[in-house]
């Protein structure tokens, strides 16, 4: 039995399976090399937005924007210079307003609108105070 052309036949696949073994290996350390850049990519990101936030910790506060009204930066103005909490009878006392009841419910509501915006805090039910 002449078992030469089965042999042949044998090293032809073993030449196409060693082609494509070393292929592969190829391919594999390009794909390795390319995830070691992209894991590095990914870790200075990481570490720029570390660096981005803690700056913008540290950096002054964007005022928030008002309403436009001539009132909203009067009202801020006699908040940041009280000592303590004011409610709104106050700060129409303090912006020369008549203390009828219209303009002290349209000084609250300017308040209270301003707290809804995160602008003022309210310490004790109608009494208010400046978050800066």
């Amino acid at each position: 039995m002449d078992i030469q052309p089965l042999l042949d036949a044998l090293g032809l696949q073993e030449e196409a399976a060693r082609a494509l073994a070393g292929d592969l290996r190829t391919q594999i350390e390009e794909l390795q090399a390319r995830l070691r850049e992209a894991e590095t990519r990914l870790e200075h990101l990481a570490i720029t937005r570390k660096t981005v936030t803690a700056l913008a910790d540290r950096g002054p506060a964007v005022p928030p924007d008002l309403p436009e009204h001539p009132d909203y930066p009067r009202i801020l103005a006699v908040l940041n210079e009280a000592t303590g909490p004011l409610r709104a009878r106050d700060v129409c006392e303090a912006l020369n307003y008549e203390l009828l009841p219209k303009n002290i419910e349209g000084t609250r509501a300017k308040l209270k609108h301003l707290v809804k915006l995160d602008i003022l805090a309210e310490a004790d039910t109608g009494s208010l105070t400046s978050r800066q």
